[in-house]
């Protein structure tokens, strides 16, 4: 059955092919192969700089060595798989590519140096972790930027909007609207910090992480000061100690990173549903949408139950991604092979996630009628008011006073306090003072 968005077997390729698509240029195995032409071909140039073999080697030479991955195309991806058939090594396959390349470029001379003295993870473990940087840059943090800050953006316009809070499920002291927003702003921001601070880093070091084949070939040389510098230059920091892989902790350090965002954004999507089911908000209808195949009256926040069930499924992924890449056996097994290649799932499923949010958000029309008019049935709230205020006026034991008139009232009015008020041997100024107090002003700043 030829592959299309309907035959595939994952909705990342197929239902959400349009939302996921642009990651195809990072976590696609056309990108990986791409990446590690890449890394291969800077690697020679590199060295070509300190290997006196290759000092003949001039400028032009290197950018049509460059071009081998500028112009990389499918058809060139094809033929490293069709190599691979007989390697059955994806890596070597790349290498007889470029030697292919080579011999074209009339540098045949030169092509025993490509892959010098590297194992298939120094050119691995360094592609990935620019992949996924370039993904980080170029998808995923513009899109969670972009949510930050139209969280701000409502947060601002709806902080006016007093609100019947809910702790326990049950009516709690007022909040605004705005400010429950703002919280989730606040804690995305925070988590975002820490998000942008971790560092990208790759291992270059031959078989066992010693460079032993670079020194036994060129004793003199200082490899692990090259290979830092190489690394640099290509945008990661260098693992200085490893085995043949390397230790992944900061991959799983971004991959936790990314699971507490998803986090505060599922526990975001709960609330709007919430808000949604209790009438706080509507929701712009989009002609043409059907809310329910039964119900023609219906119109489901959708996209907050998208975006929390494919957050769901990230955060299965991430953790298994964080949990798994730094444990290996010795100084290497396969394990991680497999796994890497998965790096780009939750990624997907955050994404798809991020644009289902962002579409719920811009579909949200406030009910302020409806918010108010909880407030004002919810006159008990403002017994935490009344009894501070008579803490402060050193009034006897005002908390059970309060928790007396609300217990044995089944429904607490506005009347039903003032008459309470009036009973309290307090001055006239203060009894005035606590009758100002209603559900809508009592939201504090």
């Amino acid at each position: 059955m030829e592959l299309n968005p309907l035959t595939a077997v994952s909705p990342i390729d197929g239902r959400y092919h349009k939302a996921t698509e642009a990651l195809s240029e990072y976590f696609s195995e056309f990108a990986l192969i791409k990446k590690r032409v890449f890394i291969e071909s800077e690697y020679f140039i590199e060295l070509c700089k300190i290997i006196p073999a290759l000092k003949k080697i001039k400028e032009p030479a290197f950018e049509s060595i460059r071009d081998i991955y500028r112009k990389f195309s499918i058809s060139d991806a094809q033929k490293i798989k069709d190599i691979e058939k007989t390697t059955n090594h994806d890596v070597k396959a790349v290498e007889y590519f470029l030697r292919d390349q080579f011999d074209a470029l009339k540098l045949s001379e030169y092509k025993e140096f490509i892959h010098f003295g590297l194992t298939s993870q120094d050119i691995n473990n360094t592609a990935m972790p620019l992949l996924v940087k370039d993904a980080q840059v170029n998808t995923v943090l513009p899109l969670l930027n972009k949510l930050s800050d139209r969280l701000k953006v409502l947060a601002e316009e709806w902080k006016d909007i007093p609100m019947l809070a809910r702790t326990h499920g049950q009516p709690a002291t007022p909040s605004r609207l705005g400010k429950e927003i703002r919280v989730f702003a606040e804690r995305l921001q925070s988590q975002l910090l820490h998000f942008n601070h971790i560092d990208f880093e790759g291992k270059f070091g031959g078989a066992t992480g010693n460079f032993n084949a670079h020194y036994v070939a060129y004793s003199e040389k200082d490899w692990h000061g090259f290979a830092c510098k190489f690394l640099e230059r290509i945008g990661l920091k260098r693992q200085m100690c490893t085995t043949q892989i390397e230790h992944y902790d900061n991959l799983a350090a971004y991959f936790d990173a990314l699971k507490r965002i998803n986090t505060i954004l599922i526990d975001l999507c709960r609330d709007i549903w919430m808000y949604v089911s209790m009438d706080y908000f509507k929701q712009k209808i989009v002609k043409g949408e059907v809310g329910s195949s039964a119900m023609p009256h219906k119109v489901n926040p959708i996209d907050f139950e998208n975006a929390e069930g494919n957050l769901g499924l990230a955060n299965a992924l991430f953790e298994h991604l964080s949990a798994k890449l730094p444990i290996s056996r010795l100084q290497r097994d396969l394990t991680d092979s497999t796994v890497t290649r998965n790096i780009g799932v939750p990624i997907a499923h955050t994404l798809i996630a991020l644009k289902s949010i962002s579409r719920g958000l811009d579909k949200l029309i406030v009910n302020e009628p409806k918010i108010l008019a909880d407030l004002d049935q919810n006159w008990a709230v403002v017994a935490e008011a009344i009894q501070t205020i008579l803490r402060r006026e050193n009034y006897p034991d005002p908390y059970n006073a309060l928790k007396e008139l609300t217990r044995k009232n089944q429904t607490i009015t506005k009347e039903t306090l003032h008459d309470f008020i009036e009973t309290l041997n307090v001055s006239k100024k203060v009894k005035e003072e606590l009758k100002y107090i209603n559900p809508r002003n009592y939201s504090g700043k």
